[in-house]
């Protein structure tokens, strides 16, 4: 039987950074900035996250900074108040194998943001859970949003609710949200069934994006024929949720995909906190070709369980 050990660690300049390990994989938490969660993979293996090369080991920037990894925000998306900056220290407690990462209320939004890393002794499984505290005077209605940056090359994957039949099935199942930038001709998208494909292409750099809305939420990225997924069980029906009903949105451009998962819009009274969690595992030897149904239902099927 393994064990989680987690260790102060440099991780590319920063070098008050924790890594958190159980012999199969491991993830990486930085306490200069944040919190962000900058890397998970197997032991001495790829990074499924993106890095920004440029902006590792940097601190103390005036302005947000993408960064790459793992982040916490809130939606619906403001063009100022989401993009509080995330460049200060922020706090790492450590008890009983689970690191928490507390970031300083932001003087902009009056938010206080935490993440909540638990790895599993053994295996792929991590467990993050997500805390968004109105520090502030004043209510304040936000969903909490987390949002995975991958790195490039890859392809994102995201699955539909169960799938019907007409006439036996009247009612729409989940909506299926555009952004003004959204174009269905682009290549990089694949429409299926069952299933929202979205390819990475660094030589591309115009955004696309969409959203949907799923029970049980969940996003992949299929890299180098490693995946990453990351799940959410979505609380209520998709008319509580933010950006026209969406508990999944994925967003690329020549950098990075994102997967992105939400929890419902509420309204936090002072002192209040909402919680999101979310799991992730990470899985060898994934080939998919071709890209169909039939085929993602053989590949994904085992691996959802």
């Amino acid at each position: 039987m393994t064990s989680v050990s987690i260790e102060k660690t440099n991780f590319h300049g920063w070098p008050n950074s924790y890594r958190i390990a159980n012999g199969e994989v491991e993830a990486t938490v930085t306490s200069d900035v944040g919190p962000r969660i900058m890397s998970y993979g197997f032991v001495g293996g790829q990074n499924f996250f993106k890095e920004f090369t440029g902006q590792l080991g940097h601190s103390g920037e005036a302005a947000w900074q993408p960064r790459g990894g793992h982040r916490l925000w809130f939606a619906p998306e403001d063009p100022v108040k989401t993009y509080a900056p995330d460049n200060a220290p922020v706090r790492i407690d450590v008890k009983d194998g689970v690191l928490e990462a507390s970031a300083p209320v932001e003087p902009l939004t009056r938010l206080e943001k935490q993440l909540v890393v638990t790895m599993a002794g053994s295996g792929t499984g991590v467990e993050v859970i997500h805390r968004i505290r109105n520090a502030g005077g004043e209510p304040f209605e936000l969903a909490p949003w987390a949002l995975t940056m991958m790195a490039q090359g890859g392809v994102g994957i995201h699955g539909f609710p169960p799938r019907g039949t007409h006439p036996e099935m009247l009612a729409p199942s989940n909506p299926l949200v555009m952004w003004a930038f959204t174009n269905l001709s682009d290549g990089r998208w694949t429409l299926l069934e069952k299933y929202l494909v979205l390819r990475q292409n660094p030589s591309n750099s115009r955004p696309q994006k969409l959203g949907s809305f799923n029970p049980d939420t969940w996003g992949a990225y299929l890299l180098n024929g490693e995946l990453f997924l990351k799940r959410v069980q979505a609380e209520g029906v998709s008319a509580a949720y933010p950006d026209l009903g969406c508990s999944f949105e994925t967003f690329t451009n020549a950098d990075f995909l994102e997967l992105e998962t939400l929890g419902p819009l509420r309204v936090l009274k002072p002192g209040e906190t909402a919680t999101h969690t979310e799991r992730w595992s990470a899985h060898r030897d994934v080939r998919i070709a071709p890209w169909t149904d039939v085929e993602l239902d053989r590949v994904l099927g085992p691996l959802m369980g």
